[in-house]
């Protein structure tokens, strides 16, 4: 066997310019698809934690039917205390979970008492929501950012109504709702803060306290509709998504999926979401997934179009010389042997060139950071990463692929008859 290595190396440099032409094409292939992985599964990450560190948290339980209908906040389909104790319980004993945030959503209209428009309000407890989406404070413009975000009487507004109506810190505005028996009531607060969307400037969120929530629905039961939840770790979040819907006996509700009507009369009434069910984002996620398999796709289509056409070119050149070897007596075991170890050899070699150029990269992506803007969120960094499991994978599939475009030629060299090679011009 190491004849046969030395031979095929031997070979390797007698064609210097070809082999390093191929060598050359492979190593760019897996420095594409290594830097392509790390800098798209980098954005993909930030763009996630835009969303779940700052508004959705990573998984979110509901009553069922809520989410079909969240457009219109429907206040009669509120999680009651038994089943808000129910989930607390659940989540309490489950070690992957770092906090959680009870929100009663609600329309209201708002005023300054000169115009009037529309908002979504979020009655949050102040420290349970910072702690459950940290990158909230973050979004303050104007106004204290410091802990309680907010009390009892105060509100954060989006920056549109603040502009649209002129609304600054410390004016005193009212909000007006209907709660689900038809019944009116509005409410003054003071605004403690301005905060910019996630998403852009057309965002109509605003924040009060839970208890001022309630108080403005007149409601006589501590209510809410919904249960948002952060993990100490995002790559857990399928497995405690499983444990979760399983211990409330919930509808498991994964992507986009809809609720199954054969399933609608079981479980507990409620639903687990994931954020990928609730952000338009996942759509977007899922194609960087895909794109992820394409630029694979190509990689193996370089590796094998250019290994195979050295092979064949090799076995093509040396065909008099295929036929000496073979008519002294060497087996055609291995002379097969020989050019599956040259194409072999083709792949190691611009495999081992590609990943440490591509690591190298990385490195000098991390220490020179990459910034760019996503909608209000300015500086956002890139932090290009990679696993080994994705490095030992590429690496294998160019190998293996590698391996199998010297096959053919090297089974037609092995299979050369030694009169006719010999006599060939």
């Amino acid at each position: 066997m190491f004849n046969i290595l030395k031979i095929a190396l031997r070979n390797l440099a007698r064609f210097g310019r070809r082999t390093l032409l191929t060598s050359t094409l492979v190593m760019l292939g897996v420095v594409s698809v290594v830097l392509f992985i790390a800098i798209s599964g980098s954005f993909k990450a930030v763009m996630i934690g835009q969303f779940t560190d700052a508004v959705l948290g990573h998984l979110e339980v509901h009553r069922k039917g809520y989410v079909a209908s969240i457009d219109n906040l429907p206040l009669n389909l509120n999680m009651q205390p038994t089943a808000v104790q129910k989930v607390e319980q659940a989540l309490t004993k489950m070690p992957e979970v770092e906090a959680y945030s009870e929100r009663l959503k609600l329309g209201a209209m708002f005023s300054n008492f000169t115009e009037t428009t529309s908002i979504r309000v979020n009655g949050v407890d102040p420290d349970k929501e910072a702690a459950t989406v940290p990158l909230l404070p973050g979004r303050l413009t104007q106004g204290s950012k410091e802990r309680p975000l907010l009390k009892p009487g105060e509100i954060i507004i989006p920056t549109l109504l603040a502009r649209g109506l002129n609304v600054k810190v410390g004016d005193t505005v009212v909000l007006v709702a209907t709660n689900s028996q038809g019944s009116v009531n509005g409410k003054t607060f003071v605004v403690r803060a301005i905060m910019e969307s996630v998403s852009g400037p057309n965002g109509r969120d605003g924040y009060i306290h839970i208890d001022d929530a309630r108080s403005l629905l007149r409601l006589t039961q501590p209510e809410i509709n919904e249960i948002a939840i952060r993990l100490k770790n995002p790559a857990q979040l399928n497995s405690v998504y499983a444990q979760l819907s399983q211990a409330l006996g919930a509808s498991q509700m994964k992507g986009n999926q809809t609720p199954d009507p054969a399933k609608k009369a079981g479980g507990g009434g409620l639903e687990v979401h994931t954020w990928a069910a609730l952000s338009p984002f996942s759509n977007i996620a899922n194609m960087i997934d895909l794109l992820t398999v394409f630029i694979k796709i190509m990689l193996v289509t370089i590796v094998l179009v250019s290994v195979m056409n050295v092979m064949m070119m090799a076995v093509y050149e040396r065909i008099r010389e295929i036929g000496t070897i073979s008519a002294i007596g060497t087996p055609p075991g291995k002379i097969l042997s020989l050019f599956l170890t040259e194409g072999l050899l083709l792949g190691l070699g611009g495999t081992a060139l590609g990943v440490v150029i591509s690591l190298a990269t990385i490195f000098a992506l991390n220490v020179w950071k990459i910034t760019f803007d996503f909608g209000m969120q300015q500086g956002l960094v890139l932090s290009p990463s990679i696993g080994a499991v994705d490095v030992l994978t590429i690496s294998g599939m160019v190998v293996i692929i590698a391996l199998l475009a010297s096959l053919q030629p090297a089974w037609k060299a092995s299979r050369m008859d030694p009169v006719r090679a010999l006599s060939h011009v």
